[in-house]
């Protein structure tokens, strides 16, 4: 079987997208975790062809920096002020090397559903049928303003005629072009030509339209002329054609697109519970029988194994899973969550987490940057920051790593098996060594040495009498003298000295 690869694909970007009413550039607008532009760019490498160019304008620099983050090997070609998308073209050409054959895809920039597989089929109807041009076009009830596809009386195509266009002629009484504007059938603005007939075509066309434009469409009527094939190749999928020209259509593509990759996760073996509350990027990879749960998004570049929990009311951003690992009601960005490991409900994995096999980051606790090895278990309640906890090490409930100091981090390091009680705070830089514990309610700032326990807080010092010295009157005093009566049997003797050392506390008020 022949392969069919395009020699080149020229991406029209260059146009303002006022419709957007946006500081950003229409084609920089994301859906699915990509820029318009950058699904166009990866549907044009599907097609595997030789050059790749990006035609720009409007913002100029910004758009030209995104396309070299995407994609360092394509060309940027610059659209100078004659306006159309003929002249967009035209300069696409020329921003492609000398000598260039073969067939060159034109596509643009904010069509995002466009697919990779439909640009290959195109590229073979192209050349299969030997055509100078082969466009793809659609057919709907209403063509709206879309360029209309005017056909000969044998049903071969024979030019495309703007919407404006049709519109004028019908109103002149042109008699030829009177039911253009019913036509049903319109040009989508994805083509196929053969590169010298493409070059020679632009250099004839002119903008004597209704908009004062450059027209790509003309080069059809051109070709036509010289007695070339022109073919209008229909797509039944009319999403793909889909342009995005506001913020309203923008969420109406990206709902579609959502729909369309959590479907494809679906038929793959990943268990969606809800696919309408399930939001999944397009660069997702999620491994069999996997549980995704309702109102959970999955986005940029994760990767989640098999069999593994997600969700419910989870936020996972460019994340690696491992197979079998749960997690719950959690927001996580940049972290690696190993193989049968847990988290949630309701945590917060900040970039650099990484969290070991078998290990646990449980309910309300904060990491970030800290490398949690396999089986150790951060329960509850705890800030976790810049830190590395050994294999099989336990945090209590309500500890704090305190890695700032105002002006710079810390680390702190705790031991393999060691464990640290709860609500202890320990001040970095500090270290707790491999099967050392820490006793619960300390404040840690140096070093525990293995097989020690280390204690830092105040002993305890009970004061007699202080309720009834300095709450007199309020219902604990009333409550303490009824139980020291109730286990004396007496009337509470005769009260506290008045030159009793009891310290005051007006901080404690009664609730």
């Amino acid at each position: 079987m022949t392969s069919h690869h395009p020699a080149a694909v020229i991406i029209l970007a260059a146009g303002q997208g006022t419709r957007m009413k946006s500081s950003i550039p229409k084609v920089l607008h994301r859906i699915g975790g990509r820029s318009l532009l950058g699904h166009a760019m990866y549907a044009a490498r599907q097609a595997s062809p030789q050059h790749l160019a990006v035609v720009v304008r409007h913002e100029r620099e910004r758009v030209a920096a995104h396309v070299a983050e995407l994609d360092q090997s394509a060309i940027v070609a610059d659209q100078d002020e004659v306006p159309g998308t003929g002249r967009a073209c035209e300069c696409g050409l020329a921003a492609l090397p000398d000598g260039l054959t073969g067939t060159v895809l034109v596509t643009m920039g904010d069509v995002p559903l466009l697919a990779g597989e439909t640009l290959r089929e195109l590229t073979r109807v192209h050349e299969e049928r030997g055509s100078a041009v082969t466009l793809l076009s659609a057919v709907v009830d209403d063509a709206g303003s879309y360029g209309r596809v005017v056909r000969d009386a044998d049903g071969e195509l024979a030019e495309i005629m703007e919407f404006k266009d049709a519109v004028r002629r019908r109103e002149a009484g042109d008699p030829d072009y009177s039911h253009v504007v019913d036509i049903r059938e319109f040009n989508a603005g994805i083509y196929a030509f053969d590169v010298e007939v493409l070059r020679r075509a632009l250099e004839q066309v002119g903008q004597a339209n209704e908009q004062g434009e450059k027209y790509l469409t003309d080069v059809i009527k051109i070709a036509r002329e010289e007695g070339r094939a022109v073919v209008a190749h229909p797509v039944t999928d009319l999403m793909q054609t889909e342009g995005v020209n506001d913020k309203v259509q923008l969420a109406a593509l990206g709902k579609e697109l959502n729909r369309r990759v959590v479907e494809q996760h679906m038929r793959d073996g990943v268990i969606v519970v809800d696919p309408a509350t399930t939001w999944v990027d397009a660069d997702v990879s999620i491994g069999q029988d996997t549980v995704v749960r309702p109102g959970t998004q999955i986005l940029g570049a994760t990767t989640i194994g098999a069999e593994a929990t997600i969700g419910p009311d989870t936020t996972v951003s460019d994340c690696e899973i491992g197979d079998g690992a749960s997690v719950v009601r959690t927001q996580a960005e940049h972290a690696l969550i190993g193989p049968r490991a847990t988290v949630g409900p309701f945590s917060y994995l900040r970039p650099g987490t990484v969290l070991g096999e078998g290990g646990k980051i449980g309910g309300f606790v904060e990491t970030k940057n800290a490398d949690i090895g396999p089986g150790a278990k951060v329960p509850h309640l705890t800030y976790c920051g810049d830190a590395t906890i050994g294999e099989g090490a336990n945090i209590g409930a309500g500890t704090i790593f305190a890695n700032y100091d105002g002006v710079a981090k810390h680390h702190t390091t705790v031991g393999r098996h060691s464990f640290v009680g709860s609500d202890s705070v320990l001040v970095a830089p500090v270290e707790i060594a491999d099967g050392a514990y820490v006793a619960a309610g300390s404040t840690i700032e140096g070093r525990v040495e293995p097989g020690q326990i280390g204690v830092a807080r105040a002993r305890q010092r009970n004061v007699d009498g202080w309720v009834a010295r300095r709450r007199a009157g309020t219902r604990t005093a009333e409550a303490a003298q009824a139980a020291q009566e109730a286990s004396t049997g007496d009337d509470g003797g005769e009260g506290i000295p008045e030159s009793a050392n009891v310290p005051d506390d007006t901080t404690t008020q009664e609730s």
